[in-house]
């Protein structure tokens, strides 16, 4: 079996978060030259693969196999993996069942290896990840097999393959603020303390406001206002309270502590709670370690570019990684349809993505 038959098959496995459709069974029995170790907890399934072929050091690669709901507005079905002008149509064909056909036949092709090899799966990064990944990392930390080096095969690429991987990730810091007035007769404005108007002074100082400054790796940390709602929806009551949500993707220099100076500068005078909660902490892969510089070599010889060494986006279960003091990188094919209709990724980058992974084994 090839990189690309193998994706056709990962394709069209449903495999909708926490649901695995099947895929770590079938990998499990593809790769079962490697000890295999199922981690399930709740309804989520995990699966890490080994194998020692020498006394060097432990090199992993990781990712996920569940991906979103489908959704409407496709032409073609979800869960049949279509070839058509070059490209490979299915969901999950970004992210990032490409990534996982890639490292799994990487895995499969290596003959030699001065040190261990392992695969790490999970099926619920898409949804809650409270049971994935940070479930595996446990186990391999009482085990005392925690990998040196771990390669995530996310959809890392912007517009070209090659142009670019992650080597940190900016944090997530939720929050919610209710603000209290007093519930009155829209006639009577003198009687009442809508919380509206309070709120709509301080809006121009914090909304798509900047935190921070950032760096030469992240953009800054920037005051996202993501939902706001007050009163019964009709014109003559003036609302009792009012609640605000808002996310802050922060860099290193923004933390919970600074985010709340920051809202009680604007809200000091008024009465309001405010709620945060950390989903993901900001971190960062030194750009001269092993694993990065010898990615960006292998980048360099399959695709003849230097990759852009990245922070932006979203979360990833590489955040979960860092903090046990392992080296985690991401790279993988272009992102520009994950989790949108018609999602697609070009037979081309697979087989390139699996060419790298196969360079970086080789020279690790």
């Amino acid at each position: 079996m090839d990189v690309i038959t193998l994706l056709k098959q990962l394709i069209e496995m449903k495999s909708e978060t926490p649901d695995d459709g099947g895929t770590l069974d079938f990998i499990a029995e593809y790769l079962f030259e490697y000890e295999a170790v199922r981690i399930d907890k709740e309804t989520v399934k995990n699966l890490f693969l080994y194998k020692k072929f020498g006394e060097g050091e432990h090199l992993c690669f990781a990712g996920h196999v569940d991906v979103v709901p489908s959704g409407e507005g496709w032409q073609s079905h979800p869960y049949q993996a279509v070839e058509k002008e070059g490209y490979l149509y299915g969901r999950g064909a970004q992210d990032m069942k490409s990534g996982v056909a890639a490292l799994v036949q990487t895995l499969k092709t290596t003959t030699s290896f001065n040190g261990t090899l392992s695969l790490l799966l999970t099926s619920d990064e898409e949804g809650d990840a409270k049971y994935g990944t940070q479930e595996v990392l446990r186990y391999l930390q009482t085990h005392r097999m925690l990998p040196d080096a771990v390669i995530v095969a996310e959809p890392t690429c912007e517009e070209v393959f090659g142009d670019a991987m992650k080597v940190g990730r900016r944090g997530s810091i939720n929050g919610i603020i209710e603000k209290r007035g007093k519930q009155g007769h829209a006639a009577y404005p003198e009687k009442a303390h809508n919380p509206i108007h309070k709120v709509a002074q301080v809006l121009p100082h914090i909304a798509g406001v900047n935190l921070d400054s950032g760096d030469a790796f992240f953009s800054p940390s920037q005051f996202v206002i993501t939902d706001i709602r007050a009163g019964m929806e009709v014109t003559n009551v003036t609302p009792g309270t009012l609640k605000m949500m808002f996310n802050v993707r922060n860099s290193t220099k923004t933390d919970a502590r600074s985010i709340e100076d920051f809202i009680h500068k604007y809200f000091k005078e008024m009465d309001y709670t405010l709620t945060l909660t950390q989903s993901a902490y900001p971190f960062m892969t030194d750009v001269n370690t092993k694993i990065v510089t010898l990615l960006d070599h292998a980048i360099a010889k399959v695709c003849h570019m230097e990759a852009k060494h990245s922070t932006a986006g979203g979360t990833s279960d590489a955040r979960f990684m860092a903090p046990y003091g392992i080296d985690v990188v991401e790279f993988g094919v272009i992102n520009d349809r994950i989790h949108a209709p018609n999602e697609r990724t070009s037979i081309k980058e697979v087989m390139q993505l699996y060419d790298v992974f196969c360079e970086v084994v080789k020279t690790y």
